[in-house]
């Protein structure tokens, strides 16, 4: 009969033999295996997704392609419908090529990239994009991808690839070179998905326009199932800024990525780790760090323990530290947003651009980025719905999971009412004729998925897009607030006008009198100062005017200022009359000097080439004058950074005692 013990031991060595076959089933998974069961995570979560899905990233490495070899980027999207939800995707540039020996690791490996480890702008970073994507076409349909490129001066090549997902290796068939007649240099891939085609918002044809608006250097052409073929022409051949490599900023970075650093870098001290490794550390900055955590400078950063390291994070938020550099972003730019947006938003004509706005780079987990944002209202927009958002990352159109998005978020937390548009209970996305437009760039966007569908809601980021936000909504509301008030005036002024001429005649037969020059009476009557721009527009230049009138009693100086697209400036604007200054951003002050009641003056300049259509005339601002009497300008605004007038004051800035005079003299006029 066994013994207790005996149980004892026939118990632990079940329990040993099951855990043996546990390790013998255990083995290595390799990346794509992983992915191949878990498609979802890289965005191949339905067919219509996958399809999209599939195209976005192999125009994002065309345009990738294109700007680092500074070619202006022309892209062919065709969509063949097979039948049975099988399609055929062709995706073709004029980029630089890629050499024959690197095809194979390109589309056919997982995690196979060179802009991984750099830390500057680009729209691939992880080394997944292209190559999950022919993984996926191989998976869905067995069909292989064919690959043609060419580097310029060399034969093309065109290979068949299939990827191995066992191994994350790529399986080579019909390797060929030949020659490819009309072409230069480009690349072309073409492959087979199991999909569907869809219109609506998240389609191919959304997310292409939506590429051509925050690209507004590329030509985007696509053919759909159907054979219509539509082209997003290029709005400017000004090419975006080369983004630079840097190295990582200390603010907002985490203790792990501290000590990885430390682990790795070749410098022999704490102090030189900080000033070399980090940007924007100087000798001083490390000096000041390491005494406030209590680490002596000639420490080795290898030894570095995670309580110094934690202490040092602490630490580097309390030390006032310059902002990461921003030349390894390529932020859009106000001007090219503008253009972009006017450029495919124009069939919906819509009556204001507000200025866009770039915000000053930030650092998120050592991560410089910036946030912009413009806000487009009126025209044909829609009122009766909530407003579009347009998401964007590094230039890349966001399409899917809105309510993930901490630009969405941002757009719904801030309280629309306050700036012109309808907000049921001063939360949620606001309704009214309005598509606001929002990009992040940055060396790493934090996305809260391998599928780059969406931002994740940093508090560094959440605040600099409330900032960009209510910025741009101060601009719409402003520009609301003046056309108002200028209807009202405008009104005022015509019934004015009317009248009283009529007034004046009717007396002056009655009484036999001559007809009395009114345009003091109206002068009076009005107090104001109005500025009237007025442009004439041209296919590549803008004839821009300026009347300022002086419905006032007294003679008025003041100063008038603009923001100009610098590239669209020609001589004739520092011969225009009052000019003073343009500045290095395009801020522009004229001067006038005693204008006398009811006389009016006029500035006259022209714009020519391509940026000439981003200019706002309507954005006019004054200084030297209360701009309560200012129809048509605003007050300069304080943080426009240029030096304005002061105000000179009369005893007739009055309103209401100019009313009453003026009104008393028509009194009299009617009892003659």
């Amino acid at each position: 009969m066994p013994s207790a013990t005996d149980d004892i031991i026939e118990k632990k060595a079940k329990k040993k033999s099951i855990a043996e076959d546990l390790a013998k089933k255990q083995r290595e998974i390799s990346v794509t295996e992983f992915f191949e069961k878990n498609k979802h995570i890289l965005g191949f979560d339905s067919r219509s997704k996958s399809l999209l899905m599939g195209i976005k990233e192999a125009v994002d490495n065309s345009l990738d392609a294109c700007e680092e070899a500074n070619i202006l980027p022309d892209i062919y999207v065709r969509v063949d419908d097979l039948g049975s939800e099988e399609y055929k995707i062709i995706v073709e540039d004029n980029g630089p090529g890629i050499v024959p020996r690197m095809i194979p690791n390109v589309f056919g490996r997982l995690l196979f990239g060179s802009r991984f480890h750099a830390l500057r702008q680009s729209r691939g970073q992880q080394g997944i994009g292209i190559s999950a994507t022919i993984m996926y076409g191989n998976i869905s349909t067995g069909k292989p991808a064919h690959v043609k490129s060419m580097v310029e001066g060399e034969l093309a090549r065109e290979m068949d690839i299939f990827i191995d997902t066992k191994e994350n290796r790529p399986e080579i068939t019909n390797d060929n070179a030949f020659v490819w007649d009309g072409k230069e240099h480009g690349t072309y891939i073409e492959y087979y998905i199991a999909g569907k085609y869809m219109s609506g918002k998240q389609s191919v044809y959304e997310y292409l326009k939506n590429t051509a608006i925050v690209n507004p250097h590329s030509k985007i052409t696509l053919v759909d199932p159907k054979g219509n073929t539509f082209v997003f022409e290029r709005a400017t051949d000004t090419m975006p800024v080369k983004s630079k490599e840097i190295k990582p900023h200390p603010e907002g970075m985490e203790i792990g990525q501290l000590q990885k650093y430390a682990q790795n870098t070749v410098q022999k001290t704490v102090k030189t780790f900080l000033t070399n490794d980090f940007s924007r550390v100087t000798p001083r900055i490390a000096d000041e760090i390491l005494e406030k955590a209590g680490i002596p400078e000639k420490t080795k950063p290898a030894a570095l323990t995670r309580d110094q390291c934690k202490e040092m994070i602490r630490v580097i938020g309390t030390v006032k530290i310059m902002a990461p550099p921003t030349d390894c972003l390529s932020p859009i730019g106000d001007n090219l947003i503008k253009k972009g947006l006017m450029h495919v938003l124009d069939g919906m004509r819509p009556d204001y651009y507000a200025p866009p706005v770039t915000r000053p780079p930030k650092s998120v987990n050592g991560n410089p980025f910036i946030v912009e944002a413009g806000i487009v209202y009126g025209g044909d927009i829609p009122s009766d719905g909530p407003v579009q958002i347009l998401r964007f990352a590094n230039r890349v159109p966001l399409l899917y999971q809105p309510g993930a998005c901490a630009i969405t978020k941002a757009v719904s937390n801030l309280d629309w009412r306050r700036y012109g548009l309808e907000q049921r209970g001063g939360k949620g996305i606001p309704f009214g004729p309005a598509i606001i437009l929002v990009h992040i760039a940055s060396t790493k966007v934090p996305f809260t998925s391998e599928g780059k569908e969406a931002v994740a809601d940093f508090e560094e980021i959440a605040n600099e897009l409330n900032l960009a936000l209510r910025q741009c909504a101060r601009n719409l509301k402003s520009h609301l607030n003046k056309n108002e008030r200028k209807k009202k005036t405008r009104a005022k002024f015509e019934i004015v006008q009317e009248i009283l001429p009529l007034i004046a005649k009717k007396s002056s037969e009655f009484l036999d009198r001559p007809v009395p020059d009114l345009d003091m009476t109206i002068s009076k009557i009005m107090n104001v100062v109005w500025v009237e721009p007025s442009v004439e527009k041209k296919k590549r230049s803008r004839n821009v005017t300026y009347s300022v009138y002086n419905y006032t009693r007294d003679a008025r100086t003041m100063r008038i200022h603009t923001q100009l697209p610098k590239e669209a400036v020609n001589l004739s604007l520092y011969t225009s009359l009052g000019f003073v200054e343009m500045n290095e951003e395009g801020k522009v002050t004229w001067e006038l000097t005693d204008i006398e009641p009811s006389k009016h003056v006029d500035i006259t300049f022209e714009l020519t080439g391509e940026m000439a259509d981003t200019f706002s005339e309507d954005d006019v601002y004054v200084s030297g004058i209360n701009p309560v009497m200012v129809m048509g300008a605003d007050a300069l605004p304080g943080d426009w950074g240029i030096k304005g007038m002061e105000i000179r004051t009369y005893e007739s800035d009055s309103l209401e005692d100019d009313d009453d005079e003026a009104v008393e003299e028509v009194e009299i006029l009617d009892d003659e």
